[in-house]
C-alpha cells in the first residue's frame, strides 16, 4: 500500500482535538494497515518523526431500515504521537 492508501482521513473528535497540544493526532487508516505502515505512511506525508502509534479496531454496527437489516462499515483509527523535537501536523493546528 502507499502512504496515500494507509492514511484514509483525520479524526476530528473532542478527545482528538483535545490532545493537539501534547503532539498526539487521530486518524482513520485501512483496516489491513500494521503499526509501522501507519507510522511510515505519516512521517512521509507530513513530514514528521512519530514516536509511537496506537491502533483500535471497530466493528461495524447493524443497522435496520424497516424489514431490512445491514451492517455498516468496519474501521480502524490510530493515534499517532510524535517526538518532542518534531514539527506539529500543519492542518491540525487550525482546529485548536
Amino acid at each position: 500500500m502507499i502512504a496515500h492508501d494507509v492514511i484514509i482521513r483525520p479524526l476530528v473528535s473532542e478527545k482528538s482535538v483535545s490532545s493537539i497540544k501534547a503532539k498526539k493526532y487521530g486518524f482513520v487508516v485501512h483496516p489491513d494497515a500494521d503499526k509501522l505502515q501507519i507510522k511510515n505512511a505519516v512521517e512521509e506525508i507530513f513530514g514528521v518523526k512519530v514516536e509511537k502509534v496506537a491502533t483500535i479496531n471497530y466493528q461495524g454496527k447493524v443497522k435496520r431500515q424497516g424489514k431490512h437489516e445491514g451492517r455498516q462499515s468496519a474501521w480502524k483509527k490510530a493515534y499517532i504521537q510524535l517526538t518532542k523535537d518534531s514539527k506539529p501536523i500543519e492542518f491540525f493546528e487550525s482546529l485548536q
